[in-house]
């Protein structure tokens, strides 16, 4: 340890620059055609061939574009609908890696079973974003306070996949696309926020493992209990420890990688991985304005199906 410091500081007297280290800044996209999850129909299959991937992309690019898709998006007897494929951005190629899911591990590239209170929670919670009563009750993404994309860990998906990175020698600042996030990593080598502290993205601190930067996740608050879908985090409670790992395969790609490990959640720990490719910019505004004053009209139509219903 003595010889080590010495050479340290006999390096910083003759000048000696500490190796640079590997510059994330600019934006990032995430939009791929490889699934969260791997499909049935791949079984054991963890990788593509490229011929593979090139049909993949073929087939999953052609049923995106479908017109019938959107046709089926707007078939709705009552209610809204959704966005049609104009506004999607489903991305066309698979990540870089050729994985045929972003799941990992376990082997099977699926999602590890909830455990039975996370299942019972997420059951109440999915029941009550179908017929809300309040605005509690709503999806986390209705009332924008957050979105699977700005996790952590940041996952795909269909729109609105841009991620803008700004490193200092402190920090590294990850401004997201979705609902206009931001995520504030530590660098400086200050340890986690006291327990008693939640964050809806948790707290961030990172180090550097050669040219990998590797950041630590503790302190989530609970999330109520979505874990993965209307907008919530995957296995988000105040128990989720993530690490995530970011590295460059080249200059313009970037290698995201994360584990899961929520004990109340999930009946084991669970890793993933993706690619997200440089993009040139710039990144428009996303200003999500649904919980500001969509809610209370979002909850009149409720009423309003409730008071039909009752009458037929």
């Amino acid at each position: 340890m003595f010889a080590v410091l010495v050479l340290g500081a006999f390096a910083a007297a003759q000048g000696v620059k500490p190796a640079a280290r590997p510059n994330f800044d600019g934006i990032w996209n995430s939009a791929t055609t490889t699934p969260i999850e791997r499909p049935p129909q791949l079984k054991d299959k963890a990788f593509f061939t490229p011929a593979e991937a090139a049909e993949w992309e073929r087939q999953i690019t052609g049923r995106n574009q479908e017109p019938s898709s959107d046709a089926a998006a707007r078939k709705v007897a009552t209610g809204t609908g959704t966005y049609n494929t104009f506004f999607r951005e489903f991305g066309t190629r698979t990540v870089k890696t050729l994985r045929t899911s972003i799941v990992t591990d376990p082997p099977d590239g699926r999602i590890p079973a909830l455990t039975p209170s996370a299942a019972e929670a997420k059951r109440k919670r999915l029941a009550g974003i179908k017929n809300p009563a309040s605005a509690q009750e709503t999806g986390l993404q209705d009332r924008c306070l957050a979105m699977v994309t700005t996790g952590p860990p940041m996952l795909p998906y269909s729109y609105n996949s841009n991620y803008q990175f700004i490193q200092s020698a402190d920090s590294l600042v990850i401004h997201v696309e979705m609902i206009h996030d931001t995520r504030i990593i530590r660098l400086d080598g200050r340890p986690h926020l006291p327990s008693s502290i939640r964050l809806w993205k948790g707290d961030s601190v990172g180090r550097w493992e050669g040219d990998t930067l590797v950041v630590d996740t503790t302190n989530f608050n609970d999330g109520n209990g979505f874990y993965g879908d209307a907008g919530g985090n995957f296995g988000w409670d105040r128990n989720l420890h993530l690490i995530e790992r970011f590295s460059l395969l080249d200059q313009d790609t970037l290698l995201y990688r994360f584990e899961i490990d929520n004990p109340t959640a999930f009946t084991q720990p669970w890793k993933g991985e993706l690619t997200m490719t440089r993009a040139a910019g710039p990144m428009y505004e996303f200003a999500c304005h649904e919980g500001n004053y969509a809610l209370p009209n979002m909850l009149n139509g409720e009423r309003v199906s409730e008071r039909e219903e009752a009458t037929k």
